[in-house]
């Protein structure tokens, strides 16, 4: 079982977009499980985070491909089944619900793989906090029409209850740590703070549990079956069709083949290879027509949404407009009233200049005895 990890949370030295990938081998009750563990570091943490998901979505479809050639070859025994069956996808735990990075992650790669969402480092929000950001979350992923691993039901009660149970706790908030703590003479994994520890492993303290059980336990088996049944075969019918497309055009230029060879049981193997590219045709075209009417759909809301734009720069525009011929006409009146001022202060200090003069004149007129 393949697990890809998307960690967009932790420090790296290491900035590169490259997968990297590690391998346990884990025994339990004689039985031995390898699990491959596909970390993604440094995602996200870019300046210019545009197709980020690419290499992570190039590296499933390689995982695909790998096993289609498996498939196609004469020796079938050996099919090491290397394909992802789970995207491990981790929110950071700010409580302010997703960025516009994981809704468009989520969104890029749902039609590919099973994605589940969890609250990375749940140990630094409080219970009422992580209740509310849980909420949050879903009620997102509802809004986004983010499509989510859908927990399988069954006619078996227990297991409805334990579906229901991991539903109603989704995103699951987990706590990770290397480190080992002996609490009451008990030694469990977890995280020292100065108010108590945080175990990984302990219910009441995050889902760390569930998470594992649901992996390599309980629905270890759904994960690979919806991947195979679901997720491959849409990849693989995109992959032979547009095989088969190129075919059908190379044909055409042949003309159409023979039937001479019928045999008594009824069609030869030409005719029903004939009949089937026709109707494989048929269905190219139809599927040609409804990706063409999504074309149009798309193409429409993006005129739409760029006339909206346009509108509203519109709007801005006649605003910032109007705003400055205002400005304007209040610079024009203080300008107007800085004027007036000036010219008062002028002709005041004209008349207090005469004033002056006429004193000075005065003085020396007392001084030389001509006024009495």
């Amino acid at each position: 079982m393949t697990v890809v990890s998307s960690a967009n949370l932790r420090s790296f030295t290491d900035e590169s977009d490259e997968v990297e990938q590690s391998k346990v081998l884990i025994k339990e009750g004689g039985v031995q499980l390898l699990l491959t563990i596909v970390d993604t570091p440094g995602f996200g943490d870019a300046v210019d985070n545009s197709n980020c998901w690419q290499p992570i979505i190039d590296h499933i479809d390689s995982k695909f491909e790998d096993y289609l050639n498996s498939e196609s070859r004469v020796n079938r025994r050996q099919m090491p089944d290397s394909r992802i069956h789970c995207c491990l996808y981790f929110i950071a735990p700010s409580g302010h619900g997703l960025k516009p990075l994981d809704i468009e992650f989520m969104k890029r790669l749902h039609e590919k793989v099973n994605v589940i969402p969890l609250i990375a480092k749940a140990d630094t929000l409080t219970p009422e906090e992580c209740q509310q950001f849980k909420k949050q979350i879903m009620r997102e992923i509802q809004e986004h029409k983010i499509k989510i691993y859908e927990f399988p039901e069954t006619d078996d009660e227990e297991e409805n209850r334990l579906v229901k149970k991991i539903k109603d706790k989704l995103p699951l908030a987990v706590v990770g740590s290397n480190t080992i703590i002996e609490v009451n003479s008990k030694r469990v994994r977890g995280r020292q703070y100065p108010w108590g520890v945080a175990e990984v492993e302990n219910s009441d303290h995050c889902d760390f549990t569930i998470l594992r059980d649901m992996l390599i336990r309980t629905h270890m088996q759904d994960l690979k079956d919806v991947t195979n049944n679901v997720h491959y075969e849409n990849y693989r019918s995109r992959k032979l069709a547009a095989v088969t497309y190129n075919g059908v055009d190379n044909n055409k230029a042949k003309g159409q083949l023979s039937t001479n060879m019928d045999t008594v049981e009824g069609m030869s193997p030409l005719a029903q290879m004939e009949e089937e590219r026709r109707e494989h045709v048929t269905k190219m075209k139809k599927m040609e027509m409804e990706m063409e009417q999504v074309f149009e759909m798309k193409v429409k809301e993006k005129v739409q949404k760029l006339k909206d734009s346009e509108a509203e720069l519109q709007r801005r525009h006649e605003q910032m407009k109007k705003n400055l011929e205002a400005q304007h006409k209040e610079l024009e009146e203080k300008r107007r009233v800085f004027e007036e001022e000036r010219s008062n202060w002028e002709v005041q200090q004209r008349m207090e200049q005469q004033k002056m003069e006429a004193s000075r004149t005065l003085e020396k007129n007392k001084k030389k005895g001509k006024i009495f």
